[in-house]
C-alpha cells in the first residue's frame, strides 16, 4: 500500500496533524510525518516533494497557518495529490491560511479541507489511494456506514426522549 506524506509547517500544528494521523492510522494506512516550513527549510520540504513518489507515497498531506505556503510549494515540486489542511492562527482565525491554500494558479493544484480539518485530510487522501484498492475502498464503505449508525443511534435517543 501506498503512503501518505504528513508535513506540518511547524510543530504547533501538531494537534491538527495528530487527527490526520489517527484517522489514517484506524484505517491501517502507513504515514510519515515531518516539519518542513516553505519559507524556513525550503529545500527540504521541495526534496521531500520531488522524491516522494519514489519513496512509495501516493499523497501527501501539507498542514500550515498563516501564509500557509507549505502545500503550494509541496505541490510546485510533485505531480502527487497534495491537500492542505490550513491550521488556524490568533491572527485572522485561519481564513488567510484558508486563502493562501485555495487560491492556486492553474496547474498546480492544491485539494484544501477546512479550517484545522486534520480527519479530513485523512479521509480524503484514502480516497485517493482507495481509487485503486478495493480493500481500501471497503473500510471506507465500512466506515461510513459506522458513521451513520451512530448518527441514527443519536437520533433515536434524541426522539425518545422529546418526542413524547
Amino acid at each position: 500500500m501506498k503512503k501518505v506524506g504528513i508535513i506540518m509547517g511547524s510543530d504547533s500544528d501538531l494537534p491538527i496533524v495528530q487527527k490526520a494521523v489517527d484517522t489514517l492510522r484506524t484505517l491501517v494506512i502507513p504515514c510519515e510525518v515531518h516539519v518542513y516550513s516553505a519559507h524556513r527549510t525550503p529545500d527540504e520540504a521541495r526534496d521531500f516533494a520531488r522524491n516522494a513518489r519514489e519513496a512509495g507515497f501516493g499523497a501527501i498531506i501539507a498542514a500550515a497557518g498563516m501564509a500557509a505556503h507549505l502545500a503550494g510549494a509541496l505541490a510546485a515540486n510533485t505531480t502527487l495529490p497534495v491537500i492542505g489542511i490550513p491550521c488556524k492562527s490568533t491572527n485572522l482565525d485561519g481564513i488567510d491560511a484558508l486563502l493562501s491554500t485555495v487560491q492556486m494558479p492553474t496547474g498546480i493544484p492544491v485539494a484544501t479541507v477546512a479550517i484545522n480539518g486534520g480527519a479530513n485530510a485523512a479521509l480524503l487522501a484514502a480516497q485517493i489511494l482507495a481509487v485503486s484498492d478495493a480493500e481500501l475502498a471497503a473500510a471506507l464503505d465500512a466506515k461510513r456506514a459506522s458513521d451513520a449508525r451512530k448518527v441514527l443511534e443519536k437520533d433515536a435517543a434524541v426522539a425518545a426522549q422529546l418526542n413524547v
